[in-house]
């Protein structure tokens, strides 16, 4: 078979597209991955191209010959001129005490805007895509219990949001968790830096139980490893709420005995607190251990602690 000349012309820039693309994806994976990766050890972490990048790079170059590898060549041309310039803030000073932006309420939209649990038991399908907007307007992060709540519903760009929105704030949370749990093992025998932040944080999601009762188990889990960390090293730096999240975060695994560690840890350290009295209430409810939970509901009516509402009604309920 005979081939014209448009043939072999074809042809040939196809091969040389090949070879130019194998020779790419070899140099990258083989060579400046490595290098970027033994060049970053012990450096401030940097996001780079790896190998699967190369790769897709590959096919993309291979499937679309000439225009691929034009289209790279421009792309990182581009980034080599024109974006790689570092902006200089050395005289921009970023603080929240110094300039406070005062934003007029949207008062239309907040009238017409109901709380996104009354949307969904309702399936609104209006408030609810609206609840999900102001939602993401707000603090996410402490929201997610509703977001979760999302997933349920028929409207299914609603609960398109919410699947995105959890696995996107979920995903960080993990990588954060692991950081600071790493961040506690490696710090000094006197620094509870890392064990303050890994109990703070990691209640403030738990406590929304947004995870699987295994996942959920595991967090608890390296969330009290934190505070026996913090505990062990400085019992007295530890705050009121974070002796009461972990016994209520254990409480809510099962974990009783564990729980009641805390409780009276708790009690030992800071014994004029309010929560020092509810956190054993609540245990000794939960186990049905009567005689223990009147003793303490007795030894917290003859203390000078303040009570609040919730307690002064419970205090109501069983005297």
């Amino acid at each position: 078979m005979i081939l014209t000349w448009e043939e072999h012309v074809f042809l040939i820039v196809v091969i040389m597209n090949t070879i130019l693309a194998v020779l790419y994806l070899l140099v990258g994976s083989l060579i400046i991955v490595p290098f970027r990766n033994r060049k970053q050890e012990g450096e401030e972490e940097r996001l780079h191209d790896n190998r699967r990048t190369y790769f897709l790079r590959f096919l993309v170059m291979v499937l679309c010959p000439v225009i691929g590898p034009l289209f790279f060549l421009v792309v990182h041309l581009l980034y080599l001129t024109v974006f790689r310039f570092q902006v200089e803030l050395d005289d921009v000073v970023f603080s929240k005490e110094r300039v406070r932006t005062q934003i007029r309420a949207d008062e239309e939209r907040e009238m017409n805007v109901v709380p996104l649990e009354e949307a969904i038991a309702v399936n609104d399908q209006k408030s609810l895509r609206a609840a999900m907007l102001n939602v993401l307007k707000g603090e996410i992060r402490h929201s997610l219990s509703a977001i979760s709540l999302a997933l349920e519903t028929k409207d299914s760009e609603t609960s398109h949001y919410a699947a995105s929105i959890l696995s996107h704030e979920l995903s960080e949370f993990r990588m954060e968790v692991q950081k600071l749990y790493l961040g506690i093992r490696e710090e000094e025998p006197d620094q509870t830096e890392y064990e303050d932040l890994m109990i703070n944080y990691t209640d403030d999601i738990l406590k929304q139980k947004v995870f699987t009762e295994l996942e959920q188990k595991r967090f608890v889990r390296m969330m009290t490893e934190a505070g026996e960390s913090f505990y062990r090293k400085n019992p007295v730096g530890m705050k009121v709420q974070q002796y009461e999240s972990i016994a209520l975060r254990l409480l809510e695994n099962g974990d009783y005995e564990e729980a009641e560690e805390w409780c009276l840890r708790l009690a030992q350290q800071y014994p004029d607190q309010l929560a020092a009295f509810t956190c054993k209430l609540k245990l000794y409810f939960i186990v049905r251990n009567s005689e223990a939970f009147f003793q303490t509901l007795d030894a917290l009516k003859r203390s000078d602690v303040v009570i609040d509402n919730e307690t002064l009604e419970l205090i109501r309920i069983f005297s």
